[in-house]
């Protein structure tokens, strides 16, 4: 009886054996095929017996139901996902060929689907599939950058912390050695995808003057998010850790010194944010954001004679600079408040009168210094709805009506 038990389950395992494998043959024919549907079928078969797949057997099993959800190329960001966790599945020391040719093929497809989401500035997509990315191929660190970066832009501050943690917790710098020579014909600098390529294209005197260049580091970026994220999340000492990490690495870096600035003022450290920003103007005079940005310390503090040389600053440095056009005429209106208090807490004689008459002057002056700026910014901003609203208020409030229509059209215009 015992002899005749073991021979059932002898023929038992042999059934599920033949079985298995005939169905990941043909699994793996229809896949071939692009027969789907009857692939998914066999493969559902196969999984009826899996417990009993040797590794190889698991393996094929795996590379082939990561073959189904990729579809050829044809899968949509869901069945990208379901494809790569399938794939990750397989053993790496199996299917070597075939393997290699689905990574290959999976890998490229997700890279420049990644690349199209972030050109139509979807990058929450495109996270995902950088990541997907990075799975498949870990030793290819470039693909977690990616996605942190996507990630970044989609806003989606935790999940990119963390992948910014990681970069930084294994020396992540992205730096490249880039292969260069010069093109004879165009006089163009032209970069190589290796030594061996560049050093032919000078052998055979297509090119000339080889060099070699490192490119720039991407590690101060990292820690600069790091730290942008870590304030935004509040939790600030961690951003200035950050920021002065990042400036030891890269001290010569004034978008850092203006990142740490900026932690500064969110802060309310109000004297530090002014005191790298005056150290950032001194390494570079001819920055009309800088500029800007002293004004607009300056003018917090009611220092309104060096707010308003600042400001000049910025738009002698760029005349377009329409937030600095705006910040002049709202130093010159601010100084409407004080005037209106007075006029109100004059009385009736007839010296209150005569003072009421000498304000009312002091405050159409101030509209009519505010006006040129006003003007200005709309110049460098016609879609500049408050300047174009304010001029209208200002002209009603002088009695200039038909200026006062003008740029009240203009702001409905602009405000629809």
């Amino acid at each position: 009886m015992k002899n005749y038990l073991i021979f059932g389950l002898l023929l038992t395992f042999a059934w599920s054996i033949n079985a298995q494998t005939k169905e990941l043959r043909t699994a793996g024919k229809e896949l071939d095929k692009g027969n789907f549907e009857k692939a998914a079928t066999a493969l559902s078969a196969a999984e009826l017996v899996f417990d009993a797949m040797d590794d190889k057997q698991k393996s094929q099993y795996y590379l082939f139901q990561s073959k189904l959800f990729y579809k050829n190329g044809a899968a949509n960001p869901s069945e990208i996902e379901q494809s790569v966790a399938a794939f990750v599945k397989v053993s790496s020391t199996a299917l070597t060929q075939d393997k290699n040719i689905h990574l290959q093929n999976l890998l490229n497809h997700i890279l420049t689907k990644g690349t199209d989401y972030v050109s139509n500035n979807d990058y929450a997509t495109a996270t995902d599939y950088f990541s997907n990315a990075y799975k498949l191929s870990e030793k290819d660190t470039v693909y977690l950058y990616y996605a942190a970066s996507s990630s970044v832009n989609a806003k989606q501050y935790d999940k990119s912390l963390a992948m910014y943690e990681k970069l930084k917790s294994i020396g992540f710098t992205g730096v490249e050695k880039q292969y260069l020579a010069v093109n004879k014909e165009t006089n163009v600098e032209e970069s190589f995808d290796s030594k061996v390529l560049r050093d032919i294209s000078v052998k055979t005197k297509t090119h000339i003057n080889p060099s070699d260049k490192n490119t720039k580091s991407k590690y101060p970026e990292i820690i600069k998010n790091m730290a942008l994220i870590y304030n935004q999340r509040g939790e600030t000492e961690k951003a200035l850790e950050a920021m002065r990490e990042a400036r030891a690495e890269n001290p010569d870096d004034l978008n850092l010194v203006l990142t740490e600035a900026n932690v500064h003022y969110t802060m309310g450290n109000t004297e530090k944010f002014k005191e790298l920003l005056e150290y950032a103007t001194e390494r570079d005079p001819n920055n009309a954001e800088l500029q800007y940005n002293l004004g607009v310390i300056a003018a917090d503090a009611d220092d309104f004679e060096n707010a308003k040389k600042y400001y000049q600053r910025a738009i002698a440095l760029n005349s377009k600079y329409t937030n600095a056009y705006i910040n002049l005429a709202a130093l010159i209106l601010g100084q409407e408040e004080s005037i209106i208090d007075e006029m109100n807490n004059l009385g009736t004689s007839a010296a209150d009168d005569r003072r009421y008459d000498e304000l009312r002057e002091e405050r159409n002056q101030l509209y009519l210094d505010a006006i040129p700026y006003l003007e200005q910014a709309l110049a460098a901003d016609p879609a500049n709805f408050q300047a174009a609203k304010t001029l209208s208020n200002i002209f009603s409030a002088t009695g200039n009506d038909a200026k006062a229509k003008e740029y009240k059209d203009m702001a409905n215009s602009l405000e629809q």
